[in-house]
């Protein structure tokens, strides 16, 4: 199954017999809230979820967005809608980081079948789809979370696939090469980790991803493939589901370091690297 959905396909399955839910993940860094942009017009029967409460904890030693409490994001994907036996498709406001998040979480906890909306929103308004400002009652969903369906990265397995495998760092060059750093305590990445940055993923500088041939070989020229041990990271596990969702379209497995930079930098005694190169 395609980890990614159209807006012309999703317009066809909103369509048919057997609708898939609809959630809107709609989040960016520093704002602005993701709510009041979704009750202003979303999909409808879209409901939306918010990232840094249902799928993410607190903030802290484990990271700026850590695994959610299962009991808080089951208590989420049952108020939206979700189901076991039904499919999900997810979207933001176009970037992707924050719908492959919810993708990422759905599958890591056992879901099936979810997908995210290739191009966000703006590709469902450029398709021509309906919008909607009413408020939705989904009928509650029976999902509950069984965790361990995709791979997991701790901050020790991080640096022991940098060694053995390809940990791709997903975050901007220039981050990775530590020449800034807006938000966390130092710069630099992981040792051994290989610079992939996810605005490499899509399209001509947009938000819908490239052919699957395209990410393939995008990924074969960093090392990532589908015979390779492969995982990712970023700056708090957000955009790094991006990338993970990108190795899926390309057919190539990967695992998630979901406390990323942000977890291990604010450990000082784990090691950092700077510079172009792997370190």
């Amino acid at each position: 199954m395609n980890a990614i959905i159209t807006a012309t396909e999703l317009a066809s399955e909103l369509a048919g017999p057997a609708a898939p839910v609809l959630l809107d993940i709609r989040y960016q860094l520093g704002g602005p809230p993701g709510r009041p942009q979704y009750e202003a017009g979303h999909l409808p029967g879209a409901v939306y979820v918010d990232l840094d409460t249902e799928l993410a904890g607190a903030p802290g030693a484990a990271g700026r967005h850590p695994l959610p409490d299962l009991t808080v994001f089951a208590a989420a994907m049952r108020g939206a809608g979700v189901s076991a036996d039904r499919a999900v498709v997810v979207y933001d406001g176009g970037q992707g980081w924050a719908a492959a998040r919810a993708w990422w979480l759905l599958r890591w906890s056992g879901h099936p079948d979810v997908r995210v909306l290739d191009g966000g929103l703006a590709a469902w308004q450029t398709f021509g789809g309906v919008m909607s400002v009413d408020k939705e009652t989904p009928r509650v969903g029976d999902f509950t979370p069984a965790p361990g369906a995709m791979p997991l990265l701790t901050a020790d397995d991080a640096a022991a696939l940098a060694r053995r495998g390809v940990l791709l760092d997903a975050r901007a060059a220039e981050r990775y090469r530590g020449e800034v750093e807006p938000i966390d305590r130092v710069a630099g990445h992981i040792p051994g980790a290989v610079s992939a940055p996810t605005t490499e993923n899509v399209a001509d500088g947009g938000t819908t991803f490239r052919t699957a041939s395209e990410l393939a070989e995008r990924f074969a020229s960093l090392g990532a493939t589908a015979d390779a041990e492969v995982g990712v990271y970023c700056g708090s596990g957000v955009s790094a589901a991006q990338q993970v969702l990108a190795l899926a379209v390309a057919g190539i497995p990967a695992a998630l370091y979901v406390g990323s930079w942000s977890e291990w930098s604010g450990e000082p005694s784990r090691p950092i690297a700077t510079g172009p190169q792997p370190g």
